[in-house]
């Protein structure tokens, strides 16, 4: 029996990192004379890298950053993060149970995310998930950040998977573009980080919990409840 190869999304899909990701947005904010933004504003401008979170930042709180700037905050934001990295974020509710039955099933897996691959690992290991996933694929690996299909279509081939067996998870309007562009079908969770509901990018199938994931993918791919 084939079986399919499943790629999450990292944050707002397998880990509520929001906290931690706001605490180093705030003190890049603060030490340059601008309010704290909240957890969330946050929560909205997550999922397309720490660069674009910085200048979501800048946005939310004043005139808009200079790009000359950005570099050099962007350096301190990945300083304190890497720091404080897993301070709070911690795996959603269900993420390990799902995680552990598809390791029982065989069933292989990966993650695909617009945070680096150093700091996915690190992260992944400071929470003891990373032994899961057969591939970690960050904007970094191959040079190319989703919406892009290719990050995507490389974390399937790393995990030893076959393209056309292949589901992703995630939690944003870039997740569901990214698997769309890929012909892969999506499934969007509800709880993630999005300034727009979900439903509005047509993703195959919205759970508002893990545990209704795999019932989807058992169906979907003709294996066992």
């Amino acid at each position: 029996m084939a079986r399919p190869t499943i790629v999450f999304d990292l944050d707002g899909t397998l880990v509520d990192s929001a906290p931690d990701l706001a605490a180093a947005t705030n003190h890049v904010l603060t030490r340059h004379g601008r309010r704290a933004v909240s957890l969330e504003e946050v929560r909205e401008m997550v999922g397309q890298g720490a660069r674009k979170l910085i200048t979501r930042g800048f946005e939310r709180t004043g005139d808009a950053l200079d790009p000359a700037r950005l570099e050099p905050l962007y350096a301190e934001f990945i300083d304190y993060y890497t720091a404080h990295i897993a301070d709070l974020t911690r795996p959603f509710d269900g993420v390990t149970a799902l995680l552990d039955l598809c390791v029982e099933r065989s069933i292989p897996m990966a993650v695909c995310t617009n945070k680096l691959e150093s700091l996915s690992v690190r992260l992944l290991e400071e929470l003891r998930l990373s032994h899961y996933f057969g591939a970690i694929v960050g904007p970094d690996t191959i040079g190319i950040a989703k919406p892009d299909p290719r990050p995507l279509q490389a974390a399937v081939e790393c995990a030893g998977g076959r393209q056309d067996l292949a589901v992703m998870i995630g939690d944003s309007g870039t997740d569901i573009r990214t698997a769309q562009a890929a012909s892969i079908p999506v499934v969007a969770v509800t709880f993630g980080y999005t300034d727009q509901p979900v439903t509005a990018f047509d993703p195959d199938h919205v759970v508002d919990h893990f545990d209704s994931v795999w019932p989807w993918i058992a169906d979907r791919f003709g294996l066992p409840a």
